[in-house]
């Protein structure tokens, strides 16, 4: 019988994880921590490893587990940045992710960001809860359906928001490296700068590689239309926040839904209710009242949490057995 570590698990997690051990006649052990300095060597004696991360991988753990005779670590997640690929390449470790696992839920819940920022909901609640029930404008918003829209990256997800804001009526553009011919109501422009400066939102689904860090800096928003609103369900590495800061704040920039921020680490998927914010930086996001922030949670729904697990397991137990899964993002 083969034997998987998992890290990296909730409690929500664990029906999945056993109903899938159960069917594939796998043990399984499971622990709520994940891939550090101090958890590494609990992988020993497992066939292969299996992880939800936000943070990065110890440089020396690739080594550690081609030691212990493991060949793969299987992310639960699309996103792989939290991996030095190169090194995982020197050592024979195979990395995988889990490219499509609900594209709906992110898709969703970019259009539900959308929405409240257009239609000032944050401010609706906040006056609300002042007892100030007046229509003025600060709470007037706008029809999504007469605005234009830019979504960049049309991969699973990017696909169903352009499908999501083209059904509300939106004109939709698009950027990808990679066009596709089966979304017709698209119009493609030759580079980003011409896609956000026509657009009154602008949604990010572009995964992040070392080359586009900081990818919307503040030459970038200067291209932006003024008083767009920016969206970002993706990566926070894509955007340098303090540049999208000085955006709002100057006005470039109605407003910002940022479900994912560039230094998360230390904050997602914690309970902290009295412990301060160390971070200024995301300190400033917290208190902006143009930004709408949530803890990386866009994907999160029962099927995608289910997906997740199942997807994940699978191409632990492909590279056992067969070698290999379809799910590589790493070249050996």
């Amino acid at each position: 019988m083969y034997s998987i570590k998992m890290y990296g698990i909730k409690a929500e997690d664990k029906p999945y994880a056993i109903k899938w051990a159960k069917e594939h006649d796998v043990q399984i052990s499971m622990t709520a921590k994940v891939i550090d300095e101090n958890t590494i060597d609990d992988a020993k004696g497992f066939d292969g490893v299996n992880t939800l991360q936000v943070t990065k991988i110890p440089t020396d753990a690739y080594a550690r587990f081609k030691a212990m005779g493991i060949n793969q670590i299987a992310q639960r997640s699309a996103g792989f940045d939290m991996y030095d690929l190169a090194e995982a390449t020197r050592q024979g470790i195979i990395i995988s992710n889990v490219p499509s696992y609900s594209p709906a839920s992110i898709a969703e819940y970019a259009l539900t960001s959308a929405l409240n920022l257009v239609r000032q909901i944050p401010t609706i609640q906040n006056r609300v809860q002042a007892h100030n029930f007046t229509w003025e404008k600060p709470i007037r918003g706008q029809v999504v359906g007469e605005m234009t829209v830019a979504v960049l990256g049309t991969g699973h997800i990017g696909a169903h928001v352009a499908r999501l804001f083209h059904g509300l009526g939106c004109k939709v553009l698009a950027y990808d490296r990679h066009p596709r011919t089966d979304l017709a109501f698209l119009t493609y422009t030759d580079s980003i700068e011409a896609a956000v400066k026509d657009a009154d939102i602008v949604t990010l689904h572009i995964p992040l590689r070392e080359e586009n860090i900081h990818l919307f800096d503040a030459k970038m928003f200067n291209q932006f239309k003024k008083g767009a609103y920016l969206v970002n369900t993706a990566r926070g590495g894509l955007v340098d926040t303090k540049a999208l800061l000085a955006a709002l704040d100057s006005g470039q920039l109605a407003g910002a839904a940022l479900d994912v921020y560039e230094n998360e680490g230390p904050y997602v998927q914690k309970n902290m209710p009295d412990q301060a914010i160390s971070d200024e930086l995301f300190q400033k996001i917290l208190n902006h009242d143009r930004i709408i922030y949530s803890p990386h949670v866009a994907f999160y729904t029962d099927e995608a949490v289910a997906n997740l697990i199942y997807g994940g397991l699978n191409a632990t137990l492909d590279v056992i057995t067969k070698g290999d899964t379809p799910n590589r993002v790493n070249a050996l």
